[in-house]
């Protein structure tokens, strides 16, 4: 099978690459956030590892790109409680949860995101554990944490079913899992992906969706082209079948990602429009208490 096919049927969940092609994207994805270290190019003209440094990324997150996480992710959920992100990235989200009580543990597959990771944590005098690790692939016992929070990292790796098995894997009965994973049904995917960058520039003459997404969707100034996947809300909720319960919410649209019409919507519908059409899936999933 070659490359683009692999690319297009694991979009879809049917196949994950093997091998060669399994270790070229992880390759791709640490090149890639490397390079470009999540939330640091909204940082670039302040010094990098000071407090104003890191204050200027959260706030841009919270404030700017996602303002509606402070209020829906369960960052207060697990004071006194174990809680791993599976791709911490520089720990933006972590800290949140370090914030909120939990006792906190940040994998992630590229290294310099962990040494950022745990400079953000040192220079705001939090603790956390920080080591580099594959999501599919997690070196952690059965049954390790009282909660798992992976949001916006899955969709890069080859085999996401993989991936959703260890977090299942390393939680506790009755503990819950958040992961974000890209929603192919959005605005964004058939508005800039398939319409603009596919029709009417013709990209789609030449590479599937999923080639499209992985030179568009993420930031980059230096060309990497990570992986990347989307998946439809009853895809998604198939992947976490494992699960006793899951929860599948649909969140991310800004007034400027619809342009002219954006300004001029009544809020009732823009918010129906996220909430039914936005870039991301939060799947809340719960695993059962029964340990068979």
């Amino acid at each position: 099978m070659g490359t683009d096919s692999v690319r297009s049927s694991i979009g879809k969940g049917v196949a994950s690459p093997t091998g060669e092609l399994s270790d070229e994207f992880k390759r791709r994805a640490r090149e890639q956030w490397t390079d470009n270290p999540c939330g640091a190019h909204v940082a670039r003209d302040l010094e990098f590892g000071t407090r104003e440094y890191f204050d200027q990324i959260e706030d841009y997150r919270y404030r700017v790109a996602s303002p509606w996480m402070k209020q829906d992710l369960p960052f207060s959920a697990y004071r006194g409680k174990s809680l791993i992100e599976i791709g911490c990235g520089t720990g933006t989200d972590l800290l949140q949860f370090a914030r909120g009580g939990a006792i906190v543990t940040g994998v992630d597959l590229t290294p310099r995101s962990i040494e950022i990771a745990r400079k953000r944590f040192e220079v705001y005098g939090l603790p956390g554990q920080f080591m580099i690790a594959d999501a599919e692939n997690l070196a952690f016992p059965d049954e390790s944490f009282d909660g798992a929070y992976s949001f916006g990292v899955l969709h890069h790796t080859p085999d996401t079913q993989r991936a959703i098995g260890e977090v299942y894997r390393i939680l506790r009965p009755g503990s819950k899992a958040t992961v974000m994973l890209y929603n192919r049904t959005s605005l964004l995917y058939w508005g800039a992906i398939i319409l603009k960058r596919g029709l009417l520039q013709r990209d789609l003459l030449k590479m599937s969706p999923d080639d499209i997404m992985s030179g568009s969707v993420e930031y980059s100034d230096t060309g990497r082209r990570p992986l990347v996947k989307a998946y439809t809300n009853a895809r998604a909720r198939g992947m976490f079948r494992q699960f006793a319960h899951v929860k599948v919410d649909v969140r991310q649209l800004s007034r400027e990602d619809l342009g002219v019409a954006g300004r001029l919507l009544p809020q009732p519908l823009f918010r129906w429009l996220e909430h039914n059409f936005g870039w991301n899936l939060i799947i809340t999933a719960t695993k059962g208490a029964d340990r068979s």
